[in-house]
């Protein structure tokens, strides 16, 4: 990277110790030379790429139906919800945030206010999830829905 930013080994070696603070300008330069957009450098670790590995996700029961929690950075979080036949999402349950779901597999009735439709594999949907809603599953097999869930509190305890 010497060559490369014209900076020396031992002003690299401060930056990367913590030990000096480079200007706007070294921190041009050095994102030029590794191709990445100046924000990055400037990101906490836990503002990285966060990499949740199929056998690390956590698995939730919540009235009969399997959560997996997919990932989540910040307010947004992903989760595939199986739900068995006849199985729903609570009674027209609300909390802050938005949602955007995802049919995977299965027929579902999706439920808010005066508004109700059905939707099968490959149906997508979304709402303001502060008006009550729900979503049961109304085939006769399994039914499974990825739901990404934004809000600006934790939501934990959702599902």
């Amino acid at each position: 990277m010497c060559e490369g930013t014209g900076l020396s080994k031992g002003f690299i070696s401060n930056i990367e110790n913590n030990n000096t603070s480079p200007s706007i300008s070294t921190l041009q330069t050095i994102a030029g030379y590794l191709e990445v957009p100046l924000p990055y450098l400037l990101l906490e670790k836990k503002q990285q790429m966060r990499v949740v590995r199929k056998d690390g996700r956590t698995t939730t029961t919540f009235n009969h139906l399997k959560i997996e929690h997919i990932t989540s950075m910040g307010g947004l979080s992903l989760r595939s919800v199986e739900f068995p036949p006849g199985a729903s999402i609570g009674d027209a349950h609300a909390h802050e945030g938005e949602e955007c779901h995802l049919v995977l597999e299965g027929k579902v009735l999706a439920e808010q206010g005066e508004d109700s439709v059905t939707l099968s594999e490959g149906d997508s949907f979304s709402w303001n999830a502060s008006v009550p809603h729900t979503v049961k599953n109304i085939g006769d097999g399994k039914a499974v829905v990825l739901i990404a869930i934004y809000s600006d509190t934790e939501l934990n305890d959702l599902f």
